[in-house]
């Protein structure tokens, strides 16, 4: 039987395959760097000298120019969504900034309804997260993303969360206070990016706003105290082993302490992040973590079950997805 996976943390932006942006390059006469694949893929994947998480996020230019119009983000999310079924993908959680797609004129709420059209094109089960954008001038984007996120929220079947995105170590959490309190005061159920960039203390004060999860949260054991804060109160962290790497969050990967965790009882799913750019599936994460950390069977149902756990959905969906997965 082929294996079935949950992707909590996928970027639609760094979801951009080679055939992908030849498909969105085609559909808007948008001329691509090369139709060559592995010249294209140069233009596409994170090349393996990547320094941080700041030189990591240079490589979503291309993907983000073939996003600007609604035909462009409405196949894009078909196509991703799409692609990832086919990689034994079951459930997924597609989030993207609606505020980076509107250099063309777009203004972010058609950017949503663009993203919903592509989603009812597909038949992978996926939900959509918007992601509010860490920066100098994001404030009023992010309020407006908020709005939006009000206005279209449901419980399974469109927009189900926001998130935090962007270069953590430039802008802290705690430059998101005021957002995020509003969030959680109108219901709006969010994740944020934290212990990834910056260390434990963003994860802190993620969980103190009111995240429901914490996007990595890989950096967590700089702090026992803040350990125990998540698993005390069942966080799950949306962890991204192979973006992990490519970012150095994690300086020697011997190091990368995802089993630690496991064993801690701490709620632990496995993610892509940006599979476009990393050149990988979710499938390679299993794999990766089976051929150098010992991972079991038992551990990747433990995961899998997180991950139902962890979803922003009904309970009849996650019913259903444990029993498709039979765990």
């Amino acid at each position: 039987m082929a294996e079935k996976y949950i992707d909590l943390h996928m970027h639609l932006d760094g979801s951009i395959t080679v055939e992908i942006a030849k498909n969105l390059g085609e559909l808007q006469g948008i001329t691509l760097p090369s139709q060559d694949d592995e010249e294209l893929g140069r233009h596409l994947y994170v090349p393996e000298e990547c320094e941080s998480l700041n030189d990591f996020l240079n490589c979503f230019g291309l993907p983000l120019a073939l996003m600007q119009t609604e035909k462009g983000i409405s196949e894009a999310v078909r196509l991703v969504a799409d692609n990832v079924q086919a990689q034994g993908v079951i459930y997924a959680e597609i989030r993207f900034a609606p505020q980076l797609h509107m250099r063309k004129g777009l203004t972010q709420e058609k950017v949503v309804l663009a993203a919903l059209d592509g989603m009812k094109k597909t038949d992978l089960k996926c939900n959509l997260i918007l992601c509010c954008m860490r920066g100098d001038d994001s404030a009023e984007g992010n309020k407006e993303t908020l709005e939006l996120a009000k206005k279209y929220l449901v419980k399974d079947g469109g927009v189900v969360a926001i998130d935090l995105a962007g270069a953590e170590a430039l802008y802290p959490t705690s430059d998101y206070e005021e957002l995020f309190r509003e969030a959680a005061s109108a219901g709006v159920p969010f994740t944020i990016h934290a212990g990834e960039a910056a260390g434990a203390d963003s994860v802190k004060l993620a969980i103190e706003y009111g995240a429901a999860r914490i996007g990595h949260g890989v950096r967590i054991n700089e702090d026992p105290e803040v350990v125990e804060l998540v698993r005390e109160k069942k966080i799950p962290l949306e962890m991204c082993p192979t973006s992990n790497r490519m970012t150095k969050a994690v300086q020697n990967m011997k190091d990368y302490p995802l089993m630690d965790y496991l064993d801690k009882g701490i709620v632990v799913t496995v993610n892509t992040d940006d599979m476009g750019i990393e050149n990988i599936t979710l499938a390679d994460e299993f794999d990766y973590l089976e051929k150098y950390f010992g991972f079991t069977d038992e551990h990747r149902k433990t995961v899998l079950r997180n991950a139902v756990g962890a979803a922003f959905t009904t309970e009849k969906v996650k019913a259903d997805l444990i029993r498709e997965m039979k765990l």
